[in-house]
């Protein structure tokens, strides 16, 4: 996803231009390998809290328009919000029902309107000032209306065996937070901050995607770390032969790693509360 402030990370130009720019062929194509990985379990924690007709819904940061169209043609949604501070992957693919507005979700007047669903996936955690996001979005959702934020978390501790996967997988870390600001670590802590947010009840649960040859997942960690292998190697923990044979790691039957899963937190706000 393409949300991040502009100015808000190390390196000028925030997270779609710093490292992943959305006008670079095939940027397109690798954020739909991740929807590939992820839009199923987003779709049916979406089923779970009751979403369907009558729900009008804000996607947050939403790429490639996958999540926002299928919350038409398949949960059947009253209407559709797509907003993205860079809109031309939802420009080229219009769906009826479907609104776009290029926005920055860190813009203190920010302010499109109250909707039954708020979503935002893989986008927080670029940011600077999540807490003071998460409570804005929060003020977004309409009374008896959801909130449901999804990020990464980075399953590559000391603990874990030693593969050209983690290898890379922790100079990649590295890299981004230190050029555009991802910072991962503070993920298990979306729940507090929705509850803190003023939403009951609270939830989460966490997806871990398996690393099969020639799967959306694996494909998608290839082609990212094809694209930020600068950043990668100025971190000093890889260089291009450790990049490489992790690509060839993925794409071989000999894989035995985790992914990064993807943390899932949800929180209602109260009907009582306006």
């Amino acid at each position: 996803m393409n949300a991040a402030p502009r100015g808000s990370a190390p390196e000028e130009g925030g997270y779609g231009e710093a490292v992943f720019p959305p006008g670079r062929q095939g940027e397109d194509e690798r954020i739909d390998l991740g929807a590939l990985a992820y839009d199923d379990l987003t779709m049916a924690r979406f089923r779970a809290l009751g979403v369907g007709p009558g729900w009008r819904c804000l996607d947050v940061g939403a790429g490639t328009g996958t999540v926002s169209r299928r919350l038409l043609e398949q949960a059947g949604a009253t209407g559709v919000l797509a907003v993205d501070r860079d809109v031309r992957f939802l420009v080229e693919r219009p769906v009826t029902g479907l609104d776009v507005i290029e926005a920055d979700v860190t813009d203190p007047d920010f302010d499109p309107g109250r909707f039954r669903l708020v979503h935002a996936r893989f986008v927080l955690m670029h940011l600077p000032e999540r807490e003071r996001v998460i409570a804005r979005l929060a003020r977004l959702v309409e009374p008896g209306g959801v909130l449901v934020i999804s990020d990464a978390v980075d399953l590559t501790s000391d603990r874990t065996p030693a593969t050209p996967y983690t290898r890379v997988m922790r100079a990649m870390w590295r890299a981004l937070r230190e050029t555009i600001g991802t910072d991962v670590t503070g993920v298990p802590a979306y729940p507090q901050l929705l509850r803190e947010a003023g939403l009951v009840p609270v939830a989460a649960e966490i997806h871990v995607p398996p690393l099969l040859a020639g799967s959306p997942i694996s494909r998608f960690w290839a082609d990212t770390w094809e694209r930020s292998r600068a950043p990668m190697r100025a971190t000093g923990l890889v260089d291009d032969a450790a990049v490489d044979e992790a690509i060839r790691y993925l794409e071989s039957d000999a894989c035995a790693a985790l992914s990064a899963g993807m943390l899932t937190a949800w929180g209602r706000r109260p009907r009582d509360v306006p």
